[in-house]
């Protein structure tokens, strides 16, 4: 299984700077992603949740209108992929903190007829005019965290929607048109405002500044619409309207175009570079997706410029590697309660220990590949991911894994395989607005697709009913650190780093696909998926109580765990080995489906499928009727 060729090539209002002054994120974004006050997509809520079982086909995402959409779609005959465009076009229409039309995804497509996997790029890209001081101040130190995320300064070139349309080129089955029909009629029929939806319009401190966005979700007062208030947003129908006509080229040329640019150049306090060119020659990428053996699957995520897969990797990889004498699983097991006792304290330090080796790693390699020249050899980036994933080289890595704390900050490793000169390790301040859909069709294709604007909301910009995205925050602020250039620096055209990991596993032994699943939150997105994987495939715990799991992770400092979910005496327990330990809230969004494939007579599979909501969002399940198939 192997994925298609790469192609070659403000200053802050004053409200949001008194919410996120606390945390200054030149050189310390993990204290920015602790602090509550800067984490627009905080915990709204736990509602627990049942396995949905059905057959045929299946759509897991965070909102029942955009399940419902997919369902719609997949009942129609449409392909997985068809059903992901519609599905996301709703998703940006109700749930706009977190995704939309103004971003990007990461995207795996699973092509069941010929086996083939593809890992899609539609990662936003750097302005032409930018550089590596993008995000230095006039004394060449990197600006505060805070300073750069509103405005037009950090709005990298929207890519969600050409990748979505050329991989409805290859992959689509009905109409590109037909897909924008229920988040049209949606938008102009409006939908009720959610809890969650409501909450953090609230919280928001900047987003009442855009005039459009104004008008749209608070009233005359300021105040956020109500739970329950129908929404209309008739400028994003007109919009979708538009796409569905002429394609792409609708957003990326022309009027829309014109005003993206005008906005995000003439922002009152933050003006940004992006260039009517820059729209116009965006292009997505279709590359290797990133593979390995766990036990009795074959594991599949996104490679470079997503930090997702190559992470995930070593964690489980790590995880499998460390010493004999740490055997602890992570859950508790198949039998233990849903509660914070399902987290094992033996089994939560090795899972803390195996994420600061692998976050070291990733915060000192891991960048847009066409642009790590120095890391890569004959055959380009996949030297940097093979080196990084080499059993002997983390086995090394794993012996350092004891009954104590490793001392924080971990040193990155140095694989064989890399240059001499490594360059200097930085981590960035990704923000975990995103969300993430799974989707299997009757014909047994599948989509794993995670998608994001970044920071909630992202750069509070609305353009004709969109907003757009903050990912040039993603980049690190510093362009080097003790005279060594960091991978993840901006450069013109470049896609920022990001820990978005779609994810689809698959039978070792019959190659049937056995499980989708992904998740939004950021940078513990990895320590999401890494948990729920082992879980699942380690531990034997089904995938609804996998995804309700408390969370937990260390991204090489801080041991962090779930608020409220998680019980004091785990925290005791791992400080008694050296952690630092705080309780911050860790929102996923995981939606999985599992397949249970078993081959018949023919040539296609009759695959029971069940679908797993993460209780800590909006999510919902939607799969065929009664008899369908």
């Amino acid at each position: 299984m192997t994925g298609l060729p790469r192609p070659r090539r403000f200053v802050a209002r004053t409200a949001l700077a008194s919410a996120l002054a606390a945390a200054s994120l030149a050189f310390a974004p993990s204290a920015f992603a602790r602090d509550s006050a800067a984490r627009p997509e905080a915990a709204t809520g736990f509602a627990a949740r049942d396995a949905v079982h059905g057959h045929g086909w299946m759509a897991v995402t965070a909102n029942r209108h955009a399940s419902d959409a997919a369902g719609a779609i997949l009942a129609e005959g449409g392909s997985a992929l068809d059903a992901a465009i519609a599905a996301q076009m709703v998703l940006g229409l109700v749930e706009p903190q977190s995704s939309g039309i103004g971003g990007g995804a990461f995207m795996l497509h699973y092509r069941a007829r010929d086996r083939r996997l593809e890992a899609w790029d539609g990662r936003e890209t750097a302005p032409a005019a930018a550089d590596d001081k993008l995000w230095l101040d006039a004394q060449g130190q990197p600006r505060p965290f805070f300073e750069a995320v509103v405005g037009g300064r950090s709005v990298g070139v929207p890519g969600l929607v050409r990748m979505l349309e050329q991989a409805h080129a290859r992959h689509g089955r009905l109409p590109w048109a037909r897909l924008f029909e229920p988040a049209i009629a949606l938008a102009r029929g409006g939908f009720p405002v959610s809890p969650r939806l409501h909450a953090l319009l609230a919280r928001d401190p900047a987003l009442r500044d855009d005039p459009e966005a104004a008008a749209l979700y608070y009233d005359e007062a300021g105040k956020a619409r109500p739970v329950g208030y129908l929404l209309r947003n008739p400028a994003l129908a007109d919009t979708l309207a538009r796409i569905a006509r002429q394609g792409s080229l609708a957003l990326h040329a022309g009027p829309i175009a014109r005003e993206i640019v005008d906005k995000v150049r003439k922002h009152p306090g933050n003006p940004g570079l992006l260039g009517e060119r820059d729209l116009a020659f965006y292009r997505p990428a279709v590359r290797d997706a990133v593979c390995f053996d766990h036990r009795a699957h074959r594991v599949c995520g996104m490679p470079p410029p997503s930090s997702g897969g190559v992470t995930v990797a070593q964690m489980l990889k790590l995880w499998r590697a460390a010493p004999a004498r740490l055997t602890a699983p992570v859950s508790g097991g198949r039998g233990a309660a849903q509660s914070g006792a399902d987290l094992d304290p033996d089994g939560a330090h090795r899972f803390a220990e195996v994420g600061k080796l692998a976050f070291a790693d990733r915060d000192r390699y891991l960048a847009d590949p066409d642009f790590a020249a120095p890391l890569q050899g004959s055959s380009g980036d996949a030297t940097l991911v093979s080196g990084l994933l080499d059993d002997r080289y983390l086995a090394r890595r794993a012996a350092a894994i004891g009954e104590r704390a490793l001392p924080t900050p971990v040193a990155a490793g140095q694989p064989a395989a890399l240059s001499d000169r490594p360059p200097a390790a930085a981590p960035s301040p990704e923000l975990p607005s995103t969300t993430h859909l799974s989707i299997v069709d009757r014909q047994g294709n599948l989509v794993s697709m995670t998608s994001s604007i970044e920071s909630a909301f992202g750069a509070r910009i609305m353009v004709r009913g969109f907003l757009l995205n903050n990912q040039l925050t993603d980049f690190s602020f510093a362009p080097s650190r003790d005279g060594e250039s960091i991978a993840n620096r901006v450069e013109p055209g470049k896609r920022p780093r990001s820990s978005m990991a779609p994810t689809i596993v698959f039978d070792r032994a019959t190659g049937a696909p056995a499980l989708v699943i992904g998740s939004p939150g950021g940078p513990q997105i990895i320590h999401y998926v890494a948990r729920s994987l082992i879980a699942i495939l380690d531990e034997g715990v089904d995938p609804q109580r996998a995804v309700s799991l408390p969370n937990l992770g260390n991204r090489n400092g801080v041991t962090e765990l779930e608020r409220g979910r998680v019980l004091a005496p785990l925290a005791e327990a791992l400080r008694a080995r050296g952690h630092r330990v705080e309780f911050v809230d860790m929102t996923s969004g995981l939606h999985a489906i599992a397949l249970d494939c078993r081959p018949r007579q023919r040539q296609d599979r009759d695959c029971r499928l069940t679908g797993a909501v993460d209780p800590r969002r909006e999510g919902a399940v939607a799969t065929a009727g009664k008899g369908e198939r």
